[in-house]
């Protein structure tokens, strides 16, 4: 049986396009079938490979969804592997790349992981969120790292009551309220100063962004509570944004649930030793080995 790779790229930066080609040709020579988005494909100027009209139809059936970019294009694959039930491997080419398996310089290295089938997938946990207003539903949606309600206009305070499991917690005059999962935790909700939480942690948090209240503090959940956040007429419209890929308006008075969701993302991992904690200090550039030559010296 013919193994198939989905392959997905920043086409709009050279470096990711060039990367897709010397991807593509290896894969091709191995004799794996390489799919590619029409858009991407017309891009990087490919023969040879399944050119694919829609995502669905490109991740159904194949072995991996093989991204070469940053964290928006992971986002991006996540869709699709999702709901194809495709493991997804990320090469990190952009800023960032938390949610990347492996950095530019890695790429050879993890393809030839690709073509040996050796990795290894992990679930990671996402969220379902549903917005509604007078027990109408305004929209669906789901999250691999965060759902967030944000004040809809610059000039106003955004006004929100938050409940945990049913039960009000607290009304924050604030900027938004994120609810994020632990692979997240290092998106969105870090940036509004929420803890760094393990991915393999099973948690929910929940994060108040610019909160004007004596109690704001990042909290947090069980992965089994359910966070809900209603849109107090007294403040500013709000939006409703999943992964800041997706949004839905919401009108006063509307109300937004969070939960676990039923469908993880899988994420493919290759055999190396990088930790967690390697990637935090990596991503971070913070300068431990310095340290530790420091406190050794004094001692």
């Amino acid at each position: 049986m013919t193994r198939a790779v989905l392959l997905l790229a920043h086409t709009g930066r050279s470096k990711a396009a060039e990367a897709a080609r010397s991807v593509a040709l290896r894969l091709q020579d191995a004799g794996v079938e390489v799919r590619l988005l029409a858009e991407e494909a017309e891009q990087i100027g490919l023969t040879g490979v399944t050119v694919c009209s829609t995502g669905v139809e490109a991740a159904q059936g194949a072995e991996l969804v093989l991204v070469l970019g940053g964290d928006g294009t992971i986002l991006r694959a996540a869709e699709l592997s999702r709901d194809a039930g495709v493991p997804l491997l990320g090469v990190n080419l952009g800023r960032i790349g938390f949610l990347a398996e492996a950095e530019s310089s890695d790429l050879d290295g993890t393809v030839e992981h690709v073509l040996a089938r050796d990795y290894a997938v992990e679930e990671r946990l996402t969220v379902d969120v549903t917005a509604t207003l007078d027990g109408r539903m305004l929209g669906s949606g789901w999250a691999l790292n965060e759902a967030s309600v944000e004040k809809g206009h610059r000039e106003r305070m955004l006004e929100v009551v938050v409940e945990v499991d049913g039960r009000p917690l607290s009304r924050w005059g604030c900027d938004g309220v994120v609810a994020a999962t632990p692979t997240g935790s290092t998106a969105y909700a870090f940036s509004a100063g929420g803890p760094v939480v393990w991915p393999t942690v099973e948690a929910l948090l929940v994060v108040p962004v610019s909160a004007h209240a004596l109690f704001a503090r990042p909290m947090v959940i069980a992965p089994s509570s359910v966070v809900a956040m209603e849109v107090l007429p007294s403040g500013a419209d709000a939006v409703l944004s999943c992964d800041g890929r997706r949004s839905i308006e919401l009108p006063h008075g509307s109300r937004v649930e969070v939960r676990r969701g039923t469908i993880p993302v899988p994420l493919a991992r290759t055999p190396h030793p990088r930790t967690f904690t390697e990637t935090l200090v990596d991503k971070f550039e913070l300068d431990v080995d310095g340290w530790r030559g420091r406190g050794r010296a004094e001692h």
